[in-house]
């Protein structure tokens, strides 16, 4: 199990089972939510788009609470806007 050095007090220490740490290849994303809860799945595209559209399989379904939305678009848009400082803007 791989774990991040001591985060310090207020601070959350995350672990990854040895088995998640390859993680899950996910070109598609559908989101969804209830009342209480919003919901991820997180899916790989099985063919090509025709006609009649395409078949996405889940590979993971995420269930989180409606104010972890906000902390995830937080943290989104801060990996995005250094990602784009490495590699430059997509298309």
């Amino acid at each position: 199990m791989s774990e991040q050095p001591n985060p310090g007090p207020g601070h959350i220490r995350v672990t990854m089972p040895d088995k998640l740490a390859g993680g899950d290849y996910a070109d598609f994303v559908r989101v969804w939510h209830g009342k209480d809860i919003f919901t991820l799945d997180f899916a790989a595209l099985v063919g090509p788009m025709g006609a009649d559209g395409t078949t996405a399989r889940v590979v993971s379904r995420v269930r989180i609470p409606p104010s972890q939305v906000f902390e995830i678009m937080k943290a989104l848009e801060r990996s995005l806007t250094a990602w784009e400082k490495e590699h430059g803007s997509p298309g």
